[in-house]
């Protein structure tokens, strides 16, 4: 039991401090290369013009660098590339061996995720720096990186289908449902679903603290139920993400960005079905679920309906427009975050006793 709370506690904790140790020289390559928007977005998501969200942002004027997320991503790689080459250094050492929590079974498969979708996310951000790309945001066209969440997510379901022999939903307080075939749809649309959340990512200090408790809530449910390797790889994420925020507060000294937020939210669908907790991931990841479903009954209502249900969508910013300080959003989102992910992880854990 030591053992396991030390191989979860030690990859968050030098994820956390490896991540201000290169806060700092990134930053300073951020912003010596002025890797920001040159303006705010233009147009919404549906093509009509964003007059109000233009006024909520105004990136023109902020000079806040982008890719932030580079410090979340390149810390948990760090971390379990570390804790993996004690095995090397010390190969007669069972306690080496014990702390490494690179494993076929539990976290490959969430650290290609990351890794491929911040790569993607990271070539959208400098796509949009450098006001290249779609008339939107400037990045890859949104289908470009629809068609990456859905390779993944494709990706992903084979490998749990084949590699690990897992194609069942785990219903709490009902037991498990075989789903065969059905897995594929069903993991790629939950893949594609919380990609949608990564519109969350538009105030100081939101997205960040967010994760921090969907993350953590995961991390949690990995280790109760036995999946140590999984636990700790979630909190080197955790780790980094808190690094990250570290200067991501209010006045945030730069965003995590798509870099950030594309390989998280797509890893979080491989953690959810790793952990049998994807039934309740709309409850610890509500945030997300609200941000996004947002956005899409803005989208259907002026489409149908020809108004808007909010002032702006996502959310987040519909308060801000009524009034509310950023400040007050952000903190308001957390205390949410962190209620849901605990009712959330209570259902994964009770839901699965035996």
């Amino acid at each position: 039991m030591t053992i396991n709370v030390l191989k979860v506690f030690a990859p968050a904790t030098l994820s956390f401090f490896f991540g201000l140790l290169i806060t700092y020289p990134i930053l300073r390559v951020l912003n010596k290369n002025q890797m920001w928007k040159k303006k705010s977005v233009e147009l919404a998501l549906d093509g009509t013009v964003a007059t109000i969200s233009q006024k909520l942002h105004q990136d023109e004027n902020r000079h806040t660098p982008r890719m932030g997320g580079l410090v979340i991503w390149i810390s948990a790689l760090v971390t379990t590339l570390a804790f993996y080459s004690l095995i090397y250094l010390f190969p007669t050492s069972l306690i080496a061996h014990k702390l490494n929590f690179f494993s076929r079974n539990q976290t490959w498969l969430p650290l290609f995720t990351l890794l491929v979708g911040s790569l993607v996310g990271l070539l959208d951000d400098y796509l949009v720096v450098g006001g290249q790309g779609n008339h939107i945001d400037g990045g890859l066209p949104l289908r470009t990186r629809i068609i990456v969440v859905l390779v993944l997510g494709a990706i992903g379901a084979w490998w749990f289908s084949t590699k690990l022999e897992a194609t069942a939903l785990f219903i709490p307080f009902y037991g498990s449902i075989e789903l065969g075939l059905w897995f594929y749809p069903i993991f790629i649309i939950t893949m594609l679903a919380l990609f949608s959340g990564s519109v969350i990512d538009g105030i100081d200090g939101l997205s960040g603290g967010v994760l921090v408790s969907i993350f953590s809530a995961y991390a949690g449910i990995a280790f109760f139920r036995d999946q140590i390797d999984l636990a700790a790889f979630s909190a080197a994420i955790v780790g980094g993400i808190l690094a990250f925020l570290w200067n991501n507060i209010p006045p945030a000294k730069f965003y995590m960005s798509e870099t950030g937020i594309l390989g998280l939210t797509v890893t979080l669908t491989v953690v959810a079905f790793l952990t049998e907790s994807a039934v309740v991931l709309p409850i610890i990841a509500f945030p997300l679920l609200a941000a996004s479903g947002s956005s899409l009954l803005q989208i259907l209502s002026k489409k149908f309906r020809g108004k808007k249900i909010f002032l702006v969508a996502p959310i987040h910013h519909h308060f801000q427009a009524k009034g509310w300080p950023a400040q007050q959003v952000t903190m308001r989102f957390w205390i949410i975050s962190i209620i849901s992910a605990s009712i959330g992880m209570v259902i994964a854990l009770i839901g699965n006793l035996k």
